[in-house]
Formats: C-alpha cells, sequence, structure tokens
C-alpha cells in the first residue's frame, strides 16, 4: 500500500539572513517535515550548520526534524542531534564502518532510523539491513551543495528500492534529495518515492507555501 506522499524542504536552500521567516513559512505550509542537512566539510566539501544554529531551528520549527549528517564517525553525534528534537536521523551507507549498530544506536536513542545512499552507491548495498530502518534516502545529486541537477538514474535506483522494500517486508520509506521540483518530483513518486527534500524548488519560489502545496499534491 502506498504512503501517502511527505514533503521535506531543505534548510540548506533558505535564505539565512532571513531564516526566522523562512522557518515561519515553513510552519505555516503543507510540508510534514524540515530537512536539515549537517556537513563536515570532510565526508562532503562544504560546512553547513552547527549545533548552536540547529538549537535555535529546533526551536523555531513547528515541523519534525528530519536530520541528514554528511559527516564522517555519524554516531558520535547522536546525542546531540536527539537533543535538538530530532524524528529522524539519516547517516550516509558510506560514513559508517558498522551500520547495523549504528542504527540501533539512533533507534535506542528514541530517533526513527535512516540510511542515506550517494549516487554511485547501488541499492542491493542495503539488502541485509533493509528491515531495520525506517527510511532509506537516496541521493539524486552528489552531497554538498544545493542547487544541483537531477541525476535521472535516480528513477531507477527508487524503482530497485521499491521492489526490495516490497520483497523484505520492511515498512522503510523512500525519501529521494536533490534537484527535485514538479517535473522530477512527479517522476519520483510514479517510480515509488514516499518523501520529496525540496530545496532550491520551495526557498526559491515566489510563493513558498503554494509551491509545497503543489508539490504534497504530485501523483
Amino acid at each position: 500500500m502506498k504512503n501517502e506522499l511527505k514533503i521535506s524542504p531543505s534548510l540548506l536552500s533558505a535564505n539565512f539572513a532571513n531564516l526566522k521567516e523562512d522557518i515561519e513559512k515553513i510552519n505555516h505550509s503543507d510540508a510534514d517535515w524540515l530537512h536539515i542537512d549537517i556537513m563536515d566539510g570532510v565526508f562532503v566539501p562544504n560546512i553547513s550548520f552547527g549545533f548552536p544554529v540547529l538549537k535555535y531551528v529546533a526551536e523555531l520549527s513547528e515541523k519534525p526534524l528530519d536530520v541528514h549528517l554528511m559527516i564522517v564517525q555519524p554516531e558520535k553525534f547522536i546525542r546531540e542531534v536527539k537533543e535538538l528534537g530530532t524524528m529522524m536521523m539519516n547517516v550516509h551507507y558510506e560514513a559508517c564502518t558498522h551500520l547495523h549498530r549504528v542504527v540501533q544506536q539512533i533507534k535506542d536513542a528514541g530517533m526513527r532510523a535512516g540510511v542515506t545512499l550517494n549516487p554511485s552507491t547501488p541499492v542491493s548495498m542495503l539488502t541485509d539491513i533493509i528491515s531495520d530502518v525506517d527510511m532509506v534516502l537516496l541521493m539524486s545529486v552528489n552531497p554538498g551543495f544545493g542547487g544541483q541537477k537531477f541525476i535521472p538514474h535516480t528513477l531507477t535506483k527508487v524503482r530497485e528500492l521499491r521492489e526490495l522494500i516490497d520483497r523484505s517486508g520492511s515498512q522503510a520509506l523512500i525519501e529521494v534529495d536533490g534537484g527535485v521540483n514538479l517535473e522530477t518530483g512527479s517522476q519520483l513518486v510514479e517510480a515509488g518515492a514516499d518523501v520529496l527534500v525540496a530545496g532550491n524548488a520551495v526557498f526559491k519560489a515566489p510563493d513558498m507555501v503554494e509551491m509545497i502545496r503543489r508539490l504534497k499534491e504530485l501523483k
């Protein structure tokens, strides 16, 4: 049974000079979650938010936090992520030597556990853990920067992941991040995606609330 489509606007594309105003617009929209990318300049070639800024974001946001750690050794920060009131903590398959242990640590901390795959990492790598995760985030661009062009092969990966989830009996959601707009979003939903992360499409739109409504209505 298909899950209701969720929209998770990516704070990485917000106007940081007007962060409070942008978050308030998200609060008053049909968005389901707020997507937050944490980058360390090591796992990806960029640095984003630190925890002092995120504490402020968490206090302002009325939406559940969907936190994506693009960092090495993400398990070191489970406590800090939990203290933000995070609902979903995403860690990269490529960054975790002992992925099953990290997933269990996230769950033991009271959060839902997501695993993220880079564009070059095949879906088959999740075969042995798909039943243990609450969500899989497929990167449809190479992680590290906002505003990149959607990688079309992601559609094939979404279909492969949907097949793996259905075959295994897993309840994991499929989230996609990178180059998501009304056109690519529609293709992703058709392929089987449950959650769309949208950055520029939302925060650069003339009317953010209206754009989120339109994304939410994709079939």
